[in-house]
């Protein structure tokens, strides 16, 4: 991940192409303030001010971008992305405000994944200017934070297992003075048994382990960010077809979004004292692989039948969850690549929203809206609880009826939080099947910036 802090900078006067902003209602009034150069231009280009089109036209000795964006009153976060992408470099200016929100997408817009490339594109910076300084931190803090996401997710899990994802929150723990703690071998076998089952079946190289990290005051309000680190996902013994594998190095998306948000946490300080949980490991197919049929003890002591090996991810958030909530926090949330029937409920745009309070709901829900990261709730009915109901164990990894499977998975994590504890699980698919302005196809960070904008509106 490359250092974007210079991609906004503040307006001192210097020098800039000028970026005019048009919805469709101020379009006749923009037209008749331009020359009849400029209005020749527009018509070139059959400029009708629809979102994200854009038209060069002559400017004094130089040249001036006009761009249609759906309300010039209330910009997106990505309105602007298109110019970012597409523009030659240089510096950039908007004229008649200032682009509030949308500098968020000029910076991700120029996000490149070009770690194994022999010959990356050497394109210069697109800078944008903007007289609010102050914004440019907290702007940037969140663009970083959703390509970090990016960058570990596209990164393949030959080169993102455990033991890198390990090293993402040793970075997290030397640049902010956090505690960390990783357990491993015969002691995450007694500690957290899932973690070890699933894992158990991965190269030496690729060992389970449980990765803990601790920052801030303990007086603060204690929260607990949790994300599924699953590094590649074969589907174990009840294995996935090639197809289903293709896109599996993504499956530690979870993780990714919990260390991205706890750095966003302690960046700003933010008055809670963080307990962040990611059990890492790989799925793999070996002579020791855990089985179809197995009880599994939890370290919540739960005992669990294995009615699918590939419903792994649910087991090592069981796990995590629990060790979770014994320090009794006020808010848990926890992130992960969880189920097909998310995507298949809500496509891949939206992250699958669950949780036990409607208060949090409602919160996550505005968040997301007002910064757009959209989420979308989906329910913890009490009703499908017999779903995970099993004859020899306390409860069953794999739904039995084939019915809301992103519902039962999210009652699954529901067992291993204790009662009374705010939680709330995000399943999230970590990647865009196709590009949109500021989001590039490839891993992505859907429900991160709802989540950071709820916690800092509730305890900033």
């Amino acid at each position: 991940m490359s250092d974007k802090n210079a991609l906004i900078q503040p307006d001192r006067g210097q020098k800039a192409i000028a970026i005019h902003l048009v919805d469709k209602d101020g379009l006749e009034t923009f037209r008749k303030g331009l020359s009849a150069p400029q209005r020749a231009a527009l018509d070139a280009h059959k400029f009708v001010a629809d979102g994200y089109q854009y038209a060069v036209m002559p400017d004094g000795e130089g040249w001036a971008v006009a761009a249609g964006v759906a309300n010039v009153a209330d910009l997106s976060s990505w309105c602007m992305a298109k110019l970012a992408e597409k523009l030659p470099a240089g510096t950039y200016r908007r004229i008649s405000g200032e682009p509030g929100p949308a500098m968020l997408g000029w910076i991700t817009g120029q996000y490149r994944f070009d770690r194994y490339l022999s010959d990356p594109d050497a394109e210069g910076a697109r800078v944008l200017l903007t007289g609010e300084p102050a914004s440019i931190g907290a702007v940037t803090a969140e663009a970083e934070a959703v390509m970090l996401v990016r960058d570990l997710v596209n990164t393949p899990a030959e080169d993102m297992g455990p033991t890198q994802i390990e090293a993402e929150a040793e970075n997290l723990h030397k640049a902010f003075r956090a505690e960390i703690r990783v357990t491993r071998g015969d002691l995450l076998e007694r500690e957290f048994p899932m973690v070890h089952a699933v894992g158990r079946a991965a190269a030496r190289s690729h060992a389970p382990r449980m990765i803990e990290l601790e920052w801030g005051d303990p007086g603060h309000p204690r929260i607990a960010v949790v994300g599924k680190g699953v590094c590649f996902d074969s589907g174990g013994l009840d294995i996935k077809p090639s197809s289903g594998m293709l896109l599996m190095k993504k499956d530690m998306g979870g993780a990714a979004h919990a260390l991205a948000l706890a750095r966003l946490i302690m960046q700003a300080r933010l008055p809670v004292r963080l307990h962040v949980l990611v059990p890492a490991v790989e799925n793999a197919v070996s002579g020791n692989s855990f089985r179809p049929g197995d009880v599994l003890r939890s370290r919540a002591g739960i005992s669990v039948e294995i009615g699918n090996t590939d419903a792994e991810g649910r087991l090592i958030l069981g796990d995590a969850l629990a060790r979770a909530g014994e320090s009794e926090p006020a808010f848990i949330i926890d992130f992960a690549t969880l189920t097909g029937a998310a995507r298949v409920a809500v496509g891949p745009d939206l992250p699958a929203l669950f949780t036990r309070e409607d208060a949090t709901a409602e919160a996550l829900l505005a968040a997301g809206k007002a910064c757009d990261d959209p989420c979308w709730r989906l329910p913890l009915h009490e009703g499908y609880r017999e779903y995970l109901k099993s004859e020899v164990a306390d409860i069953n990894n794999a739904g039995s009826s084939g019915f809301a499977g992103a519902s039962t998975a999210a009652l699954f994590l529901d067992r291993f939080v204790p009662k009374g504890i705010d939680w709330a699980h995000l399943d999230t698919f970590a990647w865009r099947p196709a590009a949109k302005p500021g989001r590039p196809k490839g891993g992505d960070a859907l429900g991160l910036r709802a989540a950071w904008h709820m916690l800092r509106q509730r305890y900033g």
